[in-house]
């Protein structure tokens, strides 16, 4: 099949989520099982570089890049790249299939509206966008009734990373044979040679004895505050050796939110602010525990890399990886916002090494066994195919 992959950031620029490692995975698989896959994406890096080649090839992809109006949009999510909806006007009709990794963008809009024309089937993944939920609501009703609400009528499926996401799209009004479940997946190989302990800690300064992480953007979806909050409440009984939160991931409009809090419980000294850092495995090397505290969350990637460098992790079950980590037994689960129920598992997390090695062998099995790309991607494949007959 000829494949086209529509997303508006795409490798190296990985500071934009998991959207953008789950469509090079989803590609480079594709080609490994002798698809062609060309990516359309914008030349954004991040806030303030660009990506200078416009045509590149990485693992056999074919990657074009075009020029987006501004960084400084594309961080806030509204990458505008016009030469791309010039590009599919006259090319889409040369594929099998498009696969969208986005919904509220331009790029979807021109890309689902030229696809449409020339009768070629579209896949639409939202990658956990679709809710109009937290912040611009208004603005979100707004794409939908013009331009959203169709897109979803016409795609051939759209994806769902888990039942948690699935059952939002239901909600809309999305019929259940339109509805694709599939989970998102991890190349495994790539945490065997992991870094040595001690080299985060080292890196940021920070002596400890005990970290407790965090991973993912700063935003107020996160449930960082939650998090934080239950950290000043563990930290009200604790009687161990100490303990430091460490915060990890790129600004996304809330720092400064939680960096009064942090000065309102008075813990300044035992929260770490780090910022957005390319490799993560140290970090999660360096961890007693990863909590992952998120409201809303489809998916989330970060737990399943944890688990994958050997960290116990606790999650919320307001979220896909939830219900997920639930069915493999392979972490704590926490209810959203019940800050003395986390402040407890973070108190046994610290104090059951036996539990913490059981849970996270189960979880490592669970990814081996469920979660490998080559898995995942055959269910991608059969999809392509049923919208292509």
């Amino acid at each position: 099949m000829k494949i086209l992959q529509v997303i508006s950031s795409f490798p190296p620029a990985y500071s934009y989520g998991g959207a953008v490692k789950v469509s090079y995975e989803v590609s480079k698989e594709l080609t490994k099982r002798g698809h062609e896959v060309t990516v359309f994406t914008t030349d954004t890096l991040n806030s303030q570089s660009r990506i200078n080649e416009s045509v590149t090839h990485m693992e056999g992809i074919n990657i074009c890049r075009f020029r987006n109006l501004s960084n400084n949009l594309a961080a806030k999510n509204l990458a505008i790249a016009p030469g791309m909806a010039l590009s599919l006007r006259k090319i889409v009709k040369e594929f099998d299939v498009v696969h969208i990794h986005e919904y509220r963008s331009f790029q979807a809009i021109a890309t689902c509206h030229y696809a449409k024309k020339y009768n070629i089937p579209y896949v639409l993944q939202p990658h956990g966008s679709l809710p109009r939920i937290i912040e611009k609501k208004g603005q979100k009703k707004f794409y939908d009734e013009i331009w959203g609400n169709r897109m979803l009528k016409d795609a051939s499926q759209i994806v769902a990373v888990s039942r948690t996401e699935a059952e939002q799209f239901k909600q809309v009004g999305i019929p259940d044979e339109k509805i694709t479940v599939i989970l998102n997946g991890f190349d495994v190989r790539s945490f065997t040679d992991l870094p040595p302990a001690g080299q985060f800690r080292e890196q940021y300064d920070i002596h400890q004895k005990h970290v407790i992480l965090y991973v993912g953007r700063i935003h107020k979806r996160k449930g960082i505050d939650f998090l934080i909050r239950a950290f000043h409440s563990f930290l009200q009984t604790w009687t161990g050796d100490d303990v430091a939160l460490v915060i990890v991931g790129p600004e996304d409009g809330y720092r400064s939110v939680l960096e009064n809090l942090v000065e309102q419980l008075g813990i300044p000294c035992t929260v770490k602010f780090i910022g957005y850092i390319s490799s993560l495995e140290a970090a999660y090397r360096d961890a007693d525990v990863l909590v992952y505290p998120s409201i809303y969350e489809i998916f989330g990637l970060v737990p399943f890399e944890a688990l994958l460098c050997g960290t116990p992790v606790i999650v919320t079950d307001d979220c896909g990886c939830g219900e997920i980590i639930e069915e493999a037994g392979g972490g704590y689960l926490v209810r959203y916002g019940d800050v003395a129920g986390l402040s407890e598992t973070l108190r046994s997390a610290l104090e059951h090494s036996d539990v913490n090695r059981k849970m996270v062998e189960v979880g490592r099995w669970y990814i081996e066994e469920y979660l490998v790309w080559k898995k995942i991607v055959k269910q991608v494949e059969a999809m392509y195919g049923g919208c292509i007959q």
